[in-house]
């Protein structure tokens, strides 16, 4: 076992608020989405406008150019919405494009490597996007506002650039090898050809005037527009397959919740191609066996783990591969003074998605051909037309009694649902509050041949699981994330008081309550680097 680990905890408090509260993985996108609660917006105001403002102060993890779910909970209608706005496939799409190199590693989903790498970096590994249209049509069906007031926020933040703090500098240099494949992305994120310098602010190229091109002509202009017309001949000057027909065709799926019960609550997640199923079946496995006046301690932990690899086991046979490593995702979570909530969590799939940005719009692709197996047979193998099939996001809203009690997601390709569904479980096993769950170290387990331990269980628990298990011990760190990234808020249906918060581990996530949306006095003293 590893005891070589930091002397040192964090944690975070929560974010209180009657009026409601946004946690996100970056605490300005919180902020804007607090903007829209200030301004008499509701929660998906709130949402759509921090998932829009996500692009220009967290693009490495997702954008326009991207795709994901979100979970709606409507507090007049009592219920649960789900819009799944995943990548998909170009029509003419081939698999002779992607030939299997031996000397090309395992790709991040654990498909064999591609020649160059071409599902995974670079032009032919973009999918056709679908972030624009879900969360403009979140906005249309359930928002208070009109686009162009959501999408302020995020003009004004991609106006003044990136703001480069020393994790931005960190996540830049993770991928600064692909970043360096693309022209505009290197001209954006290498400022001098390296990752730029903490304390200035980096020009994000034509987003701006991508976002304002939407804010006055709408979502049809991105799809089926003149947006439309500057999206495809950038990519098909790049050797993209996809067309104007694949972006007319792309719609939002929009379908009921896959439901779990749990404690007397319901769990409403985003559905059967998420990581939903597996977060239910565990939660089915821990009802059935574990006792929770026991408290927390060693054998809740076992009947988690078990739990959670039996999960993996059933998914690893409905989709036959082995699961996803390492990608790069985000997740918001809102509440409103009403009582409604969304879970929202979008990609570009790897950190920096295709390492490409298109030179006409600023908008950074994702790599979501990755997601398709360039073999022939299988589930997820590629087809023109082909939605992701198999994901691990699994946004989740809960309610007891019609009411909704907390909303709940995460980032982190296979850490996503083990993360999820312990949040949830301690929650409602053991009555822990937000702040509380969000908190407490957790496990990691995938049936991989060993479960992953935060050391500070304490030494009784990991000397129990190590009679059943092999571990892992690792400390809960800004990087690597090995449990994930949440943001949760949850609300009191009986005194209205709302909680947020985001992983105690993110140094630049947060949570923010209702209030009008400012830039910070940085944008004053800092300087902008253009490209």
């Amino acid at each position: 076992m590893n005891r070589n680990i930091e002397h040192w905890e964090i944690s975070k408090k929560a974010v209180v608020s009657e009026a409601g509260v946004v946690a996100a993985q970056h605490q300005l996108a919180a902020r804007a989405g607090a903007g829209m609660l200030a301004m008499g917006g509701n929660a998906v105001d709130a949402a759509v406008a921090a998932g829009l403002a996500l692009a220009a102060v967290e693009p490495w993890m997702c954008g326009l150019g991207g795709s994901g779910y979100m979970v709606v909970w409507l507090a007049a209608e009592k219920k649960a919405h789900v819009l799944d706005f995943q990548g998909m496939l170009p029509a003419e799409i081939t698999p002779d494009d992607y030939p299997l190199d031996s000397s090309v590693p395992t790709t991040i989903m654990g498909f064999p490597g591609v020649a160059n790498r071409q599902n995974e970096v670079g032009y032919r590994s973009i999918t056709v996007p679908g972030a624009v249209c879900g969360l403009s049509l979140a906005q249309e069906r359930f928002g208070r506002f009109g686009l162009d007031t959501v999408l302020d926020p995020a003009i004004k933040l991609a106006e003044r650039g990136l703001p480069v703090d020393w994790f931005t500098t960190l996540q830049v240099a993770l991928a600064v090898a692909d970043l360096r494949r693309d022209p505009t992305a290197s001209a954006v994120y290498l400022p001098g050809d390296a990752p730029p310098q903490p304390e200035q602010f980096l020009s994000l190229g034509q987003l701006p005037t991508t976002l304002r091109r939407l804010a006055e002509n709408g979502p049809d202009d991105f799809y089926r527009g003149q947006l439309a017309e500057h999206l495809v001949a950038d990519l098909e000057a790049g050797g993209s397959r996809i067309d104007g027909d694949d972006l007319a065709a792309y719609q939002v799926l929009e379908h009921e919740p896959l439901i779990g019960k749990h404690r007397g609550a319901l769990l409403h997640t985003a559905g059967p191609t998420s990581g939903g199923p597996r977060l239910i079946e565990t939660l089915e496995h821990i009802a059935s066996h574990l006792n929770p006046r026991a408290g927390i301690g060693a054998e809740s932990w076992k009947v988690y783990a078990d739990g959670l690899n039996k999960a993996w086991q059933s998914h690893r046979q409905r989709v036959g591969r082995t699961t996803e490593v390492g990608g790069c995702t985000s997740h918001l979570s809102t509440v409103d003074a009403d009582g409604n909530m969304v879970a929202l969590t979008y990609t570009l799939l790897n950190r920096f998605g295709s390492c490409v940005v298109l030179p006409s719009t600023g908008i950074l692709m994702n790599n979501a051909v990755s997601y398709f197996d360039p073999r022939p047979g299988f589930p997820t193998t590629m087809q023109g037309r082909k939605r992701i099939n198999a994901s691990n996001m699994c946004p989740t809203v809960a309610t007891r009694d019609g009411e909704a009690i907390f909303a709940v997601g995460a980032s982190g390709a296979n850490y996503i649902m083990p993360c999820t569904t312990q949040i949830a479980a301690l929650m409602l096993d053991f009555g822990l509050t937000l702040e509380e769950a969000m908190n407490h170290p957790r496990i990691d387990a995938s049936d991989r041949g060993s479960i992953r331990v935060d050391p500070r269980l304490g030494e009784d628990v990991l000397n129990a699981l190590a009679k059943h298990f092999k571990l892992e011990i690792d400390q809960l760190l800004v990087f690597p994330k090995l449990y994930s990234c949440p943001s949760g808020v949850s609300r009191d249906p009986s005194t209205g008081l709302c909680h947020g918060l985001n992983d105690p581990s993110q140094p630049v996530g947060g949570a923010q309550a209702a209030a009008p949306f400012k830039l910070d006095s940085e944008a004053n003293s800092a300087t902008t680097s253009r490209p």
